[in-house]
């Protein structure tokens, strides 16, 4: 299915927890001096204006950025990658997970970028026109076993489909497993919403049978961002996770539990 356009939701408190946590623990392997390659299944059009039309009709990012930007001070990682696309792009310029990444990478590191939905890929092309990434107008998960492992083989790969078909719970835990053997350094960071009806619960039990290294579960839980909205919370399941995420994933589940 390729109805899924992300300007509608860019900036929403979801995109806080999880750009938050990427740029945490990007920030966490650049401090070696090893390159990495960075992988993303489902990378979107990369880069989002909060002015636009599409953005202004959900007012999903008043909840998010436009509400707690002050919970991410200057140094902060997912700070500077603001400031850097802004500073790029305007000030209503808001990154998604490519271009957070793209701020955090060094000039040995490597990029692969899935996305399949044709308008979202080509905005794609042109977000990362000045970043040494591949693009790969290809199904996500195809594209991440086909360079698997990559090289270089130390690095990240995020999935976060959008969860409008069904499929997606039931594929992930047979798709993560399958991953994780063929690349078993690579940190693997599944992000999912929590809804109303808990749908993800059955998937997170299987990824949890499946016994993975170094696995943190962070959760947050906020009011739905609007009328009717099913979304009352975000979620990220991480393999591998890199020293001291789980510092920043209690700092926010702090923060979204006060708000």
């Amino acid at each position: 299915m390729l109805s899924y356009q992300h300007i509608y939701h860019a900036g929403n408190p979801a995109d806080l927890h999880k750009h938050a946590l990427l740029a945490v623990m990007l920030a966490r392997m650049a401090e070696k001096a090893k390159p990495i390659s960075y992988l993303e299944t489902h990378a979107g059009r990369g880069l989002y204006d909060l002015g636009s039309a599409e953005a202004l009709k959900t007012g999903e990012a008043a909840a998010g950025i436009g509400a707690h930007e002050d919970w991410f001070p200057p140094e902060h990682p997912y700070a500077r990658a603001l400031a850097a696309v802004r500073a790029a792009e305007g000030p209503q310029a808001y990154p998604g997970s490519p271009r957070v990444a793209a701020e955090m990478m060094r000039q040995d590191d490597l990029m692969h970028l899935a996305e399949l939905h044709p308008q979202e890929h080509d905005a794609l092309e042109d977000a990362m026109i000045r970043h040494a990434a591949r693009i790969y107008k290809q199904d996500g998960f195809e594209m991440a076993m086909s360079l698997s492992p990559p090289e270089p083989r130390r690095g990240m790969i995020v999935i976060d489909p959008s969860y409008e078909m069904k499929e997606d719970y039931d594929t992930i835990p047979t798709f993560i497993r399958k991953l994780h053997r063929k690349w078993n350094v690579g940190v693997i960071a599944l992000w999912y919403p929590i809804l109303r009806d808990a749908r993800h619960y059955d998937m997170l039990a299987e990824l949890e049978e499946a016994e993975l290294p170094k696995v943190l579960k962070s959760e947050v839980r906020f009011d739905p961002v609007r009328r009717g909205h099913g979304m009352v919370g975000s979620g990220m399941f991480i393999v591998n996770a890199p020293y001291g995420t789980d510092i920043e994933a209690e700092r926010l589940r702090a923060l979204f539990a006060r708000s």
